[in-house]
C-alpha cells in the first residue's frame, strides 16, 4: 500500500491541537521534528543510541508529520486538515509559517522509519514511559513502567505537557483517590493515575478515537480494573464533588471554558492539574482558576509550556 505523508510547518504552541486534527482525519501517529531534541541533554542510562540528522529538522517552529493512505478520498481529506488548521486562528493559536506539504512514501519504509525515534524514557522520580517492542529492565524496585505503542496512541507519553502532568499526579495522587481525567487521548495520565493507587479513574473524551485507543493501552498496563473510559464532552454530566483530582491535558482555551464544571465535581480541598498550556496564556488560565474559587498551589515550567497544580478552598 501507498502512505500519503502530510507534513506541516508550525509552532510549538500548535502541536496538540494540530496533532488531534491529524488524529481526527485518520492518521494513526504522529512524527514531531522539533530543532530542540538536536541540543537536548539526555541521559544515557538505558543505552539509547541517538542519531539524528540535523538536516531533518528546520531552522525555526516545528514540523508535525503524519501518514495517510492513499484512496480516491486523499484530496479531500487534505483539504479538510488544512481548514481545520487554519480555524485554530479563531482560538488564538500561533501557526507559525503554516506550510503544508505532501508526499508519498512506501509503507515499509514508514512503518519502521519512525521506530528509531522512540526509546525507553524516564520521565519522572517514578514514571518510565516503555515502547511495547523493547524489552526493559526496570533501574530500582519502585519504578513504574508504562507502556504504550504509539501507533494506537495519540503521542509517546513523552511531550513536555504530558511530563509535567505525572510529575504533577505523583506529588497529588494518594492510595483509594478518585481520579477523572479529561481529554484522555492515549490514557497515559489515567494509567500513571491507577499506578499511583488511585481506586476508581474516569477517562474521558470527546473523540471515539481516542476512547477506542486508551481503552486498548489501558488494558496493556492491566490497570482496567480501576479504569472507566467514556466518551463524554469536557465534565458534562459528571456528578458534583466525586473526584479527589481531575487532570486535564488539552488547550489552554478549553481549560478557560470549564473551570467553573472543575470547581463544581471535584471534593473540596480537591486538587486540578491542568496543562497544554502556552506561557503566554498562563496568567490568563491562573485568573480563571482564582475565579472559580481554587488556590494556586505550584507552577511547573518545561521548555515553552506550564502545568498548573490548584487546589479547591
Amino acid at each position: 500500500m501507498k502512505w500519503s505523508e502530510i507534513s506541516i510547518h508550525t509552532t510549538n504552541e500548535a502541536i496538540e491541537p494540530i496533532s488531534n486534527i491529524l488524529h481526527e482525519a485518520g492518521a494513526s501517529g504522529v512524527v514531531i521534528e522539533d530543532p530542540f531534541d538536536l541540543t537536548k541533554e539526555r541521559e544515557d542510562q538505558f543505552g539509547e543510541i541517538y542519531q539524528l540528522n540535523p538536516d531533518d529538522y528546520p531552522e525555526e517552529g516545528v514540523i508535525i508529520k503524519a501518514y495517510l493512505p492513499v484512496n480516491s478520498f486523499l484530496g479531500e481529506t487534505v483539504e479538510a486538515i488544512k481548514e481545520s488548521i487554519n480555524n485554530l486562528i479563531l482560538h488564538d493559536i500561533d501557526l507559525g509559517l503554516n506550510q503544508v506539504t505532501i508526499s508519498e512514501v512506501n509503507e515499509e519504509e514508514w512503518a519502521t522509519a519512525w521506530k528509531k525515534y522512540y526509546n525507553p524514557v524516564k520521565i519522572s522520580e517514578k514514571f518510565t514511559i516503555v515502547p511495547t517492542w523493547e524489552i526493559y529492565e526496570p533501574v530500582s524496585s519502585d519504578e513504574l513502567i508504562i507502556e504504550l505503542d504509539p501507533g494506537m496512541a495519540f503521542g509517546t507519553g513523552t511531550h513536555p505537557t504530558t511530563v509535567m502532568c505525572i510529575q504533577a499526579l505523583e506529588k497529588t495522587v494518594r492510595p483509594g483517590d478518585r481520579v477523572i481525567d479529561v481529554g484522555t487521548g492515549s490514557g497515559v495520565l489515567t494509567i500513571a493515575a491507577a499506578m499511583l493507587g488511585a481506586e476508581d479513574v474516569r477517562a474521558y473524551d470527546l473523540d471515539e478515537v481516542a476512547v477506542a485507543s486508551a481503552k486498548l493501552n489501558i488494558k496493556l498496563n492491566k490497570v482496567n480494573e480501576c479504569v472507566v473510559v467514556a466518551q463524554n464532552n469536557l465534565l458534562d454530566g459528571v456528578e458534583e464533588n466525586s473526584a479527589d483530582v481531575i487532570v486535564a491535558n488539552i488547550l489552554a482555551e478549553v481549560i478557560l471554558r470549564f473551570t467553573d464544571d472543575v470547581a463544581r465535581v471535584v471534593k473540596p480541598g480537591g486538587s486540578f492539574i491542568a496543562s497544554g498550556i502556552i506561557q503566554p496564556k498562563k496568567d490568563l488560565v491562573k485568573d480563571a482558576l482564582i475565579d472559580s474559587g481554587f488556590e494556586i498551589v505550584e507552577t511547573i515550567l518545561m521548555e515553552d509550556w506550564v502545568a498548573i497544580i490548584a487546589k479547591r478552598k
